[in-house]
C-alpha cells in the first residue's frame, strides 16, 4: 500500500528544498530587469538611461563577487600540498575570469570611455547629474546642514563639474569624492564651520554655493582640475563670484581654527 505524503511532510520537503542553494534562470532575470525598466519609465527615466544604470549595478555586483573570491578562505584542513596548489590555482582562475566579466559589464554600461557611453554620447546627461547628486548629498551633510538658501542651480553646477572628466571618470566619481572628503576631512570641517550654513558670516553672494551640496564636488575639482573647471564654469555661464568665493574659502581653510 502506497503511503501518501501528508501536508506536514510536503511542507518539510519544500522547506528543505528552499534551504538549498538558490539561483535565477534567465527568464527570471529578464523579468526583473523589465520590471525595473517599467518602473523607471513611469518615473520619466528613458530606456537608455535605465539600461546604463542597470549595467552599472551588474558590473558592481560582479566586482563584489570578485572581491569575495579573493577573500575566500584557505585550503581545507587535512589536505596535502598538491591539493593546496590546485585549490589556489583554481581560485586564481575564477578570480581572473570574474575580473574580466566585470570589465566587460562596465564596458557595456559606459562604452570604451572615448567614443561615448551606452547612450552613444560623451556629453553630461541626466543620469550623470543624478548620480552626482546622490553622491554629494550625504558627504555634504557630514560637514554642514541642509540650507533653505541652497541656490537653485545644483544641476547646472554639477554638470559643469562632470564636464571636466570623461565617461569613466563620471562613473567612478562617487568613490573619488569619498576619498577626497576622507583625506581632507579636517580642512572641510573648518571650511563649512567658517563659511557654511552654521557660520556667523552674513549670507554673501560670494559664498552662496556653500549652502549647496554641490559645493563638495566643486571644491574637489578646484583641487584636482582647476583649469578644466574654470573653462566649464565659463561655458555654463555660472556666476564667477561663486567660484571665486569657494576658492578664497578653501584657501583660508588651510589655517587651523583660531
Amino acid at each position: 500500500m502506497v503511503k501518501h505524503q501528508t501536508s506536514a511532510d510536503e511542507g518539510d520537503a519544500i522547506n528543505t528544498a528552499e534551504r538549498g542553494r538558490h539561483s535565477l534562470d534567465p527568464a527570471n532575470v529578464r523579468n526583473a530587469k523589465n520590471t525595473v525598466f517599467e518602473l523607471l519609465s513611469r518615473a520619466g527615466v528613458s530606456r537608455g538611461d535605465a539600461e546604463e544604470l542597470i549595467s552599472l549595478v551588474e558590473a558592481g555586483a560582479v566586482a563584489d563577487a570578485h572581491s569575495e573570491v579573493e577573500k575566500a578562505g584557505g585550503v581545507p584542513d587535512g589536505e596535502g600540498e598538491p591539493y593546496g596548489r590546485g585549490w589556489h590555482d583554481g581560485a586564481r582562475s575564477v578570480g581572473e575570469e570574474l575580473a574580466r566579466v566585470a570589465e566587460r559589464a562596465l564596458d557595456r554600461a559606459i562604452g570604451d570611455g572615448v567614443e561615448g557611453s551606452a547612450r552613444g554620447r560623451d556629453n553630461v546627461g541626466r543620469v550623470d547629474v543624478e548620480r552626482a547628486k546622490v553622491a554629494v548629498s550625504p558627504l555634504y551633510l557630514a560637514f554642514s546642514e541642509a540650507s533653505a538658501l541652497d541656490p537653485e542651480v545644483s544641476d547646472d553646477v554639477l554638470a559643469a563639474v562632470l564636464g571636466t572628466m570623461g565617461v569613466v571618470g563620471r562613473v567612478r566619481y562617487a568613490g573619488l569624492l569619498e576619498q577626497f572628503t576622507e583625506s581632507h576631512r579636517q580642512r572641510l570641517t573648518r571650511l563649512y564651520t567658517r563659511y557654511g550654513p552654521r557660520s556667523r558670516i552674513a549670507v554673501h553672494g560670494r559664498y552662496s554655493l556653500l549652502h549647496s551640496p554641490s559645493s563638495i564636488a566643486v571644491i574637489e575639482r578646484l583641487v584636482s582640475a582647476p583649469s578644466a573647471l574654470r573653462a566649464e564654469w565659463e561655458d555654463a555661464e555660472l556666476p564667477p563670484a561663486w567660484l571665486e568665493g569657494l576658492t578664497r574659502a578653501w584657501q583660508a581653510s588651510e589655517d587651523p581654527l583660531d
